[in-house]
C-alpha cells in the first residue's frame, strides 16, 4: 500500500501519480480544486514517494522538503525569492529536492512572475508542486507549465463517516445533516463541528432576533425614529424639501385637473340647456304657422 491509500477517494489524482512514479516525474505539479477535499494530503503524500522517508515528511523535518505557505492571504514575492535560493541547493539525502507551495492561488503579481522563472528551467532534481483552491488567479504562463492534477468533491458518505470519526457521540441524523452542508468539503464540516464557532453563531443569531421579538418593539415607531434621524442630517433636510415640494406640485397638478373638469361640466351643461330651448321652440304652433 502506497502513501496515496490515506487519503480519501480522488481515484483521478492518485492515477495521476503513480504514473509519474512509475513512467518518469514532470518538473512542476498542480494539484487543484475546491478546499478540503485532500489536496493538502495528496501532496504530502506525493512527496513521501518521492522522498521515501513518509514519518520525517509529516513531521515537516525532511532536509529535501521545502514548504512554503501563504503569509496572511497573499504568497509574496520574498517568499517566493527565499524559495529561489534554495532551489539551487543540491539534495542533502535524496537524489531530489521537493518543494510544497500551498495556497497558490494567493500569489500575487510579482510572485507569480518571480516563480515563473524558475519553473520554465528548473534543476533536474527538483520538483514543484503548487496547491491551489482555484484556478482563475493563477497566471495562464504558470499554469501552462504544470501538469495539471485535479482534485473532486468528496461523496457524502465519504464526509459523513470523517463526521463520525471526529464526533462519535453525534447524533446519526445530525451527522447527516452535516454531511449535506459541508457539500463534500472536510474542511466545511470541520467548521460545522467546531463548538466554538457553532455557540458564537447561535448568539449572533440570538441577538438578531430578539431585536424584533422585543414586546417594545414597533415597526411604525422604528420607521418614525428612521425619519427623525434623516430629517436631522441637512441633506435629509434638503431631501424633505424637495419631496415636500413634488407633493406640492402633484396637488397643484391635481387641483388644475379638477378645474378643467369642472369647466368642461359646466360648458356640457350649458350646451344641454340650449338644445333644449331650440326644441321647445321648434315646437310651439306659432312658429309651425
Amino acid at each position: 500500500m502506497d502513501a496515496f491509500e490515506k487519503v480519501s477517494e480522488q481515484p483521478e489524482a492518485k492515477r495521476l501519480l503513480r504514473a509519474a512514479l512509475d513512467d518518469g516525474l514532470a518538473h512542476a505539479y498542480l494539484f487543484h480544486g475546491p478546499p478540503g477535499v485532500g489536496k493538502r494530503e495528496m501532496a504530502t503524500a506525493f512527496a513521501a514517494e518521492l522522498l521515501g522517508d513518509a514519518a520525517r515528511v509529516e513531521r515537516g523535518s525532511h532536509p529535501d522538503l521545502y514548504v512554503l505557505e501563504p503569509l496572511g492571504d497573499q504568497i509574496r514575492i520574498d517568499a517566493i525569492r527565499g524559495l529561489r535560493h534554495d532551489l539551487h541547493m543540491r539534495p542533502f539525502e535524496s537524489d531530489r529536492r521537493v518543494y510544497l507551495i500551498f495556497g497558490a492561488h494567493s500569489m500575487n503579481e510579482e510572485a507569480a512572475d518571480a516563480l515563473l522563472k524558475d519553473l520554465e528551467e528548473p534543476p533536474a532534481y527538483a520538483v514543484i508542486v503548487l496547491v491551489a483552491d482555484e484556478l482563475g488567479s493563477l497566471p495562464e504562463t504558470i499554469r501552462s507549465r504544470c501538469q495539471p492534477v485535479p482534485f473532486r468533491r468528496l461523496s457524502e458518505r465519504t464526509v459523513r463517516e470523517w463526521i463520525a470519526a471526529q464526533a462519535p457521540d453525534l447524533p446519526a441524523d445530525e451527522a447527516t445533516a452535516i454531511a449535506r452542508v459541508a457539500a463534500g468539503r472536510l474542511d466545511r464540516a470541520a467548521l460545522l463541528l467546531d463548538d466554538a464557532a457553532a455557540k458564537r453563531r447561535a448568539e449572533r443569531l440570538q441577538l438578531a432576533r430578539s431585536v424584533y421579538l422585543a414586546p417594545e418593539f414597533a415597526a411604525s415607531a422604528a420607521a418614525e425614529r428612521a425619519w427623525a434621524a434623516d430629517v436631522a442630517s441637512p441633506s435629509a433636510s434638503l431631501a424633505c424639501a424637495i419631496s415636500r415640494k413634488a407633493r406640492g406640485n402633484r396637488s397643484a397638478a391635481s387641483r388644475a385637473t379638477s378645474g378643467v373638469g369642472e369647466s368642461l361640466t359646466s360648458s356640457s351643461r350649458t350646451r344641454a340647456a340650449s338644445f333644449e330651448r331650440r326644441r321647445a321652440l321648434r315646437a310651439s304652433p306659432a312658429l309651425r304657422a
